[in-house]
């Protein structure tokens, strides 16, 4: 998933690894040079759903004007991480 808008700066990427946590979701997120910030969960449907309407959202402070979203082949890992 790519989140565009302010959201670098914002405390997006650690918000986005509780809320997965908290969801019981894997997977990462990051901030990438043209100043999105990319997320890559696995878990339940549901909760996935969960975390693209936080996304969509994000901390207070953010402004998310776009989320674009797609499939990726299933990792297995059992932790959600921020990456740099």
């Amino acid at each position: 998933m790519s989140v565009r808008g302010q959201v670098q700066g914002v405390g997006y990427r650690l918000g986005c690894r509780q809320k997965a946590i908290d969801l019981g979701l894997s997977g990462w997120v990051r901030n990438r040079p043209d100043g999105s910030v990319e997320v890559e969960a696995e878990g339940l449907a549901d909760r996935l759903v969960e975390l693209r309407l936080w996304c969509e959202k994000g901390p207070q402070g953010a402004h998310v004007t776009g989320v674009t979203s797609g499939q990726v082949a299933v990792a297995g890992t059992d932790w959600f991480e921020i990456r740099t």
